[in-house]
């Protein structure tokens, strides 16, 4: 199993390993892999972080990020359902508090 990181700011929820996969279908019932990255509090909302990932492109490859919105929880409290994020206010917002929060975890450019 891999260290668990810690990020440098108390709205950081980083994954408990790295390298961890998540399958996601769209409305179209086209499924994408994403490396799930981390997870950012922000104005009492939760937004997940992830890379896309194939066989043809490991994650980071395409320096694409994308941010889900979590819509809904488990009984654990725990990300159960996500939406893409499409506010693109909110989505440079969570990008910079994200960046700044994994500034020792992850190298942005």
């Amino acid at each position: 199993m891999a260290e668990i990181r810690e990020g440098s700011n108390p709205n950081f929820a980083p994954p408990v390993q790295e390298g961890i996969v998540f399958e996601f279908a769209d409305e179209k019932g086209e499924v994408e892999q994403l490396e799930f990255l981390g997870l950012i509090l922000h104005n009492d909302r939760r937004y997940g972080f992830f890379f896309p990932v194939d066989e043809d492109a490991p994650a980071g490859s395409s320096g694409e990020v994308l941010i889900l919105e979590v819509t809904e929880l488990d009984e654990d409290g725990q990300p159960a359902a996500f939406e893409l994020l499409v506010d693109e206010g909110i989505a440079q917002e969570v990008y910079n508090a994200f960046v700044e929060a994994t500034k020792d975890i992850y190298r942005f450019v």
